[in-house]
């Protein structure tokens, strides 16, 4: 692509922890790691300082504002999915015309990357179910740990009556 073709964009990022210092290290590389993306550079980075968390004593935040010159639309989708930022805004050109080879690619490592973390979500839960058999099997409590729709039936306590007393007219006729 040429320069007056290349997508300018601004993204956010923002990270939580400790201590300060470490903060701005972190943010530091990557910034420096989505300059090495392919079709990514990185034009401007202007890192805020950390500052204590509402509420916490011992946890910070801060962000970074960059400002990326990206080839095509496909690396812009690869950044968002790679690195999550809080926020994006493309500045330049005002209207990206792509074909369908583009809407291809991009709907297709959309679609790559959705099943993956759709396979990790099913690994996480076959794996839970296994550590609170495990949990029971030691003599744990599962339903405590386990939601409702997890436990099954024959392991599920029975429901209390609900069945109501008899109130009012109805009821005093019934004695």
């Amino acid at each position: 692509m040429t320069d007056d073709t290349k997508i300018r964009a601004i993204m956010i990022l923002d990270v939580i922890g400790r201590p300060p210092k470490h903060l701005i290290e972190s943010l530091e590389k990557l910034i420096e790691e989505i300059d090495k993306e392919k079709g990514v550079s990185v034009k401007v980075k202007d890192i805020k300082n950390p500052v204590l968390m509402k509420d916490q004593k011992e946890f910070y935040t801060t962000f970074a504002e960059v400002e990326v010159e990206i080839d095509e639309v496909l690396n812009l989708a690869i950044l968002l999915f790679k690195y999550m930022p809080a926020h994006l805004e493309i500045i330049s050109p005002e209207i990206i015309a792509i074909s369908n080879n583009s809407w291809n690619d991009i709907l297709n490592e959309l679609t790559r990357r959705l099943h993956a973390y759709d396979e990790i979500a099913r690994i996480m839960q076959n794996e839970k179910i296994i550590l609170l058999k495990k949990i029971q099997e030691l003599g744990g409590n599962i339903q405590d740990l386990m939601p409702k729709s997890m436990i099954p039936a024959e392991e599920k306590p029975e429901k209390e009556s609900t069945k109501k007393k008899p109130r009012g007219k109805k009821a005093k006729k019934k004695r």
